[in-house]
This record gives structure tokens, sequence and C-alpha cells, in this order.
């Protein structure tokens, strides 16, 4: 509605007035005006100086809230490696919603049913290896043994001696240093667990958001591209899961059935440390041989031939057929992007990275290649 005026304020009046003519039903605010000319100079310029601001106001964004973005992205990642068996819900008949809460009901109970059934026999274990702990201190003090002779080789109990005596702060500190550590894990994992939920309940809104971000004649080009690249984000992060979980229950078998302690606890760092690429796997095979070189020389060299066919196994018969067919990305291409999601983010950039050059590798030959094979 037009507003009162002074003389002096015409020309506001007049297009007032031809605002209140542009108005309809249809468009309450009116049709958009002409797009301004790209080519003149002063909207080069000020494109060029919004751009370098924006970059840079981004980038101080993006390092002041690093740790609640990579909250997010773990939790969006987790929410593509569920939205197949959601989808697969809703094909068969479910409610979105009622889909969501029954994947995520039974993706949590597993968890806290495998944490319950854990939790007894890894606490005993714990406790057993607090109390034999001054055992294996003496058995490293006995030149006779096995694990004396490498102390006395290596002299492992000095350096273990200097490490601790390196270590500054007071006990109290330090055990309330850990205490904050251990808050500030449980209430991520509670965060991400809640932002999962969002995402996996919300995914076709997401969906929709992103793709209205591309321009009308590259939308459905970008469509296809777009599921494809979920699709395979998905497919790694669900069948890693899956061969980490296998990994982990197949150590605790064969540890088990050769007595070597520790066997729940081994195994569920096994079943951790394999969801890393390439160097995960090994560090549990380490750390695995060496608790059992604690058994006897021969159970330790079987635990080590053992870990290096199921490697093998692993790499060249699980991973393709369970993940393969989805990501597919060369040897070197994982090394790097592993070396450098590692160098950036840590643990999370390790996980992260290989999803991630699957699906840079599917642009670059989908949109990037054809582009400069026309040039």
């Amino acid at each position: 509605m037009a507003q009162p005026h002074d003389d002096d304020e015409g020309p506001v009046a007049a297009a007032e007035l031809q605002a209140a003519e542009m108005a309809s039903p249809e468009r309450p605010l009116g049709a958009p005006g002409k797009r301004f000319d790209r080519r003149s100079p002063f909207f080069i310029g000020l494109a060029g100086s919004a751009g370098v601001a924006v970059t840079y106001g981004a980038v101080q964004l993006a390092a002041s809230l690093s740790s609640i973005l990579i909250l997010i992205g773990v939790a969006f990642f987790l929410a593509l490696g569920l939205e197949p068996v959601v989808s697969w819900c809703v094909n068969h008949g479910l409610r979105r919603w009622l889909a969501t809460v029954l994947v995520f009901v039974v993706f949590l109970a597993g968890i806290a049913g495998f944490i319950a059934a854990a939790i007894p026999p890894l606490f005993a274990q714990l406790t057993e290896l607090v109390t034999l702990a001054p055992q294996y201190l003496q058995q490293a003090q006995d030149n006779s043994s096995f694990i004396g002779r490498v102390n006395e080789r290596l002299h492992l109990q000095q350096r273990i001696t200097e490490a601790v005596d390196r270590v500054d702060g007071s006990m109290m500190n330090q055990v309330l240093s850990a205490g904050t550590a251990v808050l500030g894990a449980v209430a991520d994992t509670l965060i991400t667990i809640v932002l999962t939920l969002y995402f996996l309940a919300d995914m076709p809104r997401i969906r929709t958001t992103l793709y209205r971000l591309v321009p009308h004649t590259r939308r459905p080009r970008a469509i296809l591209i777009g599921d494809e690249v979920f699709a395979k984000v998905g497919a790694y992060v669900l069948g890693n899961v899956l061969i980490s979980l296998l990994a982990g229950a197949v150590t605790l078998i064969w540890l088990t059935a050769f007595d070597v302690p520790y066997a729940l606890l081994l195994a569920i760092m096994v079943a951790i440390l394999d969801l890393v690429p390439i160097v995960g796997s090994t560090i549990a095979g380490v750390i695995v041989g060496a608790v059992a070189l604690t058994v006897s020389l021969p159970i330790c060299i079987a635990t080590i031939v053992f870990y290096v066919v199921f490697q093998l196994i692993e790499d060249y018969a699980l991973v393709p057929k369970i993940i393969g067919r989805a990501v597919h990305v060369p040897a070197l291409t994982t090394l790097v992007a592993v070396l450098i999601g590692g160098s950036l983010l840590g643990v999370v950039g390790a996980l992260v990275a290989i999803p991630i050059a699957a699906a840079v590798q599917l642009i670059v030959e989908e949109v990037l290649y054809p582009r400069l094979d026309t040039v």
C-alpha cells in the first residue's frame, strides 16, 4: 500500500505507485527485474570483491567452527550409510518417519546390545590386566624370559620410566583432563547421533534443496550425478562398517581359540581400527601379534600369518564384493586420499577420504573430461 509523502519525496511516491501496480495475486512482490550487465566493469569489480570477501569470511568461519563441522560431516556420512536401508523400507510400504525410527532404533539397539554383552567380560579382562601388571613387570625384569630378553636388548622398562617421568603436571590435573576428554567424547557422540537422526529423517528434503541450487538447465544432469555420488558414499559407509564388524568377529574367534589374553578387548580394537583404510588393519595386526607373543612365539607367528591371510581376503574378496561395485578407486588414489585426509582431519579425514575421492573421481569423469575433450 502506498504511503503519504511530502513534495520532496515525489520520486519515491511514484515508485510506490508503480510497485502497487506490479503486485498481483500470483506474484505479490512483483516480477523479477532484468539482470545486471555482467560485462559491466562495475559488475565485474563488485563481483570479484564480493567473492574475495565471502571466501575469506567462509574460511575464517570454517576454521572457528571446525569441530562442529566435523561432527556434522560425520553425521551426514552416517545418514548416507543408513539411507539405503531406510529407502528399502519405504519402498516396501513403510512411511518415511516410521522407517527412519525403525532403522535408527535397530541400529542403536545393536550397538547397545553389543556394549551390554561386551562390558562384563571387557571389565573382567581390564581388571585382570591391572592385577597381572606387577607379574608382567617381574617377567620384564627376568632376563631368562623372552620378554626379559627383549627388555634387556631394547631397554623398554627404562624408556617407559623416562616417559612417565617426563609427564608434566600433577596426577589430579591428568585425571581431570582425562575426565574432560571422556565427557567431551560422550557429548560429541550424542550430538552425532541426534544429527544423524535428523539428517536421515530429512534426507529427501535435503536432496531437493541441494538440487534447487543448481540452474534449471543443468538440474537433470546434476540429479543423475548427485544421486550416484550419494549412492557411492552410502555403499562405502555401510560396507566398511560390515567388513569391520566381520574383522572383529573373526579376530575374537581366533584369539579365543588360542587362549590369547584380552580377546574381546583386542577384537573391539580391531573392529574400530579396521574402519581406517590401509593403515588401520595393519596397526591392529601388529598390536594383536604383540599380545599373542605373551602366549608363545608359535602363537604369535600363527596370529601374524592369520592377519596377513585375512588382509588378503579382505582386500581381494570382501572389499571388491561388498564395496567395490559401488566405489571403485585406484590404489594410488586411495593412498593419496587417505594421506591427505589424515593430515587435514586426522582419523575422521582418513575415514571419509575414500568416499570423497570416489565422488571427486565421478565428477571428473562425467563433467571435466567430456568438457576438456571438446575444447
